[in-house]
């Protein structure tokens, strides 16, 4: 995938916190690549080890007085790794939220076994339960419409890697659908199953082509497939 705008570039900055790599900056957006284990944002449990409160510290550099600030614009979950992007003021946030489901998002899973048909699209109406577990069912009124693009790029003996297209964005959505059609992600302790052998969930959220809130011009940012996802299909 090539970037749209050659401004799109990586930084290499000795002051970027901890478990984020920023790949790209501008008065408008702030784009960050999350290790696996980090919260998006705060928690009952959890208020400081999170990518919010890490970036907001990161743009105040230290300065109290500063009123910088970054504004959620989606969430990874915890045990995913990937691109988040967060807005530096409101306008761009409501900007790039408006505009979330016509922007192009793409993951990379390892899940268990092999896939009968190596590419294809899972659809469903997805509900979240009182114990905060989501599951398909098959009354449009009472589950959100959910689908998921998917293709197989490799696959061993064991395990498979593929690309999911996320075209809508429910909670959860990729490893519901991956897990209801017999092959849950690797790691997921809570749609698949335990395997001590394993050290995190084999998702990552790999590219994400957005319009830039300000300029209006498409931007292209992408990631690498992580190594241990190499690791695990003997890449």
């Amino acid at each position: 995938m090539q970037k749209k705008d050659s401004s799109s570039k990586k930084y290499a900055n000795k002051h970027q916190p901890k478990g984020l790599t920023i790949l790209y900056e501008d008065r408008d957006i702030l784009v960050v690549d999350k290790v696996q284990g980090l919260l998006t944002i705060a928690t009952d449990r959890e208020k400081q080890k999170t990518a919010h409160y890490l970036l907001n510290d990161y743009v105040k550099r230290g300065n109290q007085r500063s009123r910088n600030r970054v504004f959620i614009v989606h969430r990874l979950d915890r045990d995913t790794s990937g691109i988040l992007i967060f807005a530096k003021h409101e306008n761009a946030k409501r900007y790039l939220q408006d505009k979330w489901a016509t922007f192009s998002k793409n993951y990379f899973a390892v899940v268990y076994g092999s896939l009968q048909e190596k590419e294809g699209v899972i659809t469903s109406y997805l509900l979240e339960n009182r114990a905060y577990r989501v599951y398909s069912v098959n009354d449009p009124d009472k589950g959100k419409l959910s689908k998921t693009g998917y293709k197989t790029i490799k696959e061993s003996d064991k395990y498979s890697l593929l690309e999911i297209n996320l075209l809508t964005g429910r909670k959860n959505q990729i490893r519901v659908h991956l897990s209801e059609k017999g092959h849950p992600v690797v790691g997921d302790k809570i749609y698949g199953k335990a395997d001590k052998g394993i050290k995190r969930l084999a998702l990552h959220a790999a590219s994400l082509i957005i319009l830039h809130p300000f300029t209006n011009k498409e931007m292209s940012f992408e990631t690498e497939i992580p190594l241990y996802f190499k690791t695990l299909l003997k890449l």
